[in-house]
């Protein structure tokens, strides 16, 4: 128990395993915050969980007083379920379980959020037991398992896309977009350049980012480091985040290309590469796209093609059909493919200011916001979306871990 105050709100967001799923989640946090609840975040082992909310909270704490107030972090045993590891997922469920009850028999959370992954379902399922609200967010086109599982037993679901609603059988879903977190607001020039800086990148010229997000890094830079030979005349710089296995070998091949390129297995500060960048290489889960669409980024997307229900298909084809992004297909394409979509992207700038208008379509800033007060609401019967934004009903609803800081 931390000195938070007993008479505030409280709220548990199962948010982790992916940063898909985590980064969103932190969105939601800060909004509940400011909205003068107390916040404890239920997340993963893995490393991605652990560093990016390590990051969060040192970003909160270099921010001032202001928004220094911590959350409270739990870590769940939790494992997803792959590679016929059926054991190993039971019996980290049941564990999980057992934490979420004694975490929650700690302190009564007003209600509990689960924001997808294999962390969501214990903790909402003992929120049930204990006859707390529950919500949850799917933030893709096609909701993911555990999602898909809770949504008959949660009193309201929230979607980032308008096309998911009726794949929930949840009471209500609202549509309200995908959470992005505070720090992703488009840079005036001034503050491009300093950032630009501020990242090794202190030339003028146009950035080309590259970035695999936190699964699935390797055959995009496979894909990109192909068509590099026809790229390497152009007069642009790179900025690529190659993830922990691949960053020896990307480094060596931008060097013997001879292009200029900031090379990284891993950045925190992902605004800022965003912020910086002409133009985008990225793979296509819903939190990446929400936050090129705050940052009115212009992206080839390329679809991790292992992803559960080629969910990011779906979700880059969604962005594709208003025009954007342009989509490469990771079994499709080419260097050739791969060189003349960057070139048109990078060259012509009528091409961006037309991405960048259908981005600004696709930015929900009031996602995070939208979502913390409804939960907020004294009771699930009041759930109701806000005039600007649409409900879909759905059909009836069936009957300590230490923390990481």
């Amino acid at each position: 128990m931390n000195a938070c105050g007993q008479n505030r709100p409280y709220v548990a967001i199962a948010c982790g395993g992916t940063g898909g799923h985590l980064f969103p989640g932190l969105a939601v946090a800060e909004q509940l915050r400011q909205l003068g609840s107390d916040v404890a975040l239920l997340i993963s082992r893995k490393e991605v969980d652990q560093q990016a909310v390590k990051s969060e909270l040192e970003r909160r704490a270099a921010a001032g007083p202001a928004t220094a107030a911590p959350f409270e972090v739990y870590t769940l045993p939790a494992v997803g379920l792959q590679n016929r590891n059926y054991f190993a997922f039971a019996g980290s469920f049941i564990q999980s379980l057992l934490a979420a009850r004694r975490i929650f028999r700690g302190r009564r959370p007003h209600a509990v959020l689960a924001m997808g992954g294999f962390t969501s379902a214990p903790p909402v399922l003992v929120a049930k037991e204990l006859g707390l609200k529950t919500f949850l967010h799917e933030s893709n086109t096609i909701p993911g398992r555990a999602n898909r599982y809770l949504a008959r037993f949660v009193d309201g679901a929230f979607v980032g896309f308008s096309e998911t609603a009726p794949r929930l059988k949840a009471q209500k879903v609202t549509v309200t977009g995908t959470p992005v977190r505070p720090q992703f607001a488009r840079l005036p020039d001034g503050a491009r350049e300093a950032a630009g800086r501020r990242l090794g990148l202190p030339s003028r010229r146009p950035v080309v980012l590259v970035v695999g997000g936190s699964q699935g890094a390797s055959g995009l830079n496979a894909m990109v480091l192909s068509a590099l030979p026809l790229l390497a005349g152009k007069d642009w710089q790179w900025l690529h985040l190659t993830g922990a296995n691949d960053f020896e070998k990307v480094k060596a091949a931008y060097a013997a290309a001879g292009v200029a390129a900031v090379v990284r297995p891993f950045l925190a500060e992902m605004d800022l590469a965003l912020g910086v960048a002409a133009v985008a290489v990225s793979r296509a889960g819903a939190s990446s796209l929400a936050e090129l669409a705050a940052l009115r980024l212009p992206a080839v997307l390329v679809p991790f093609p292992a992803a559960a229900d080629n969910h990011q298909f779906f979700n880059a084809d969604a962005y594709a059909r208003t025009g954007a992004a342009r989509v490469l297909e990771q079994k499709n394409t080419t260097p050739e493919k791969v060189a003349a979509a960057l070139a048109d992207l990078m060259e012509s700038e009528s091409l961006r200011v037309h991405m960048t208008g259908a981005l600004e379509a696709w930015h929900a800033p009031n996602a995070a916001a939208d979502i913390a007060t409804h939960i907020l609401r004294p009771a699930p019967a009041d759930l109701a979306a806000p005039a600007h934004l649409p409900m879909v009903a759905g059909p009836p609803a069936s009957p300590k871990n230490l923390p990481v800081a």
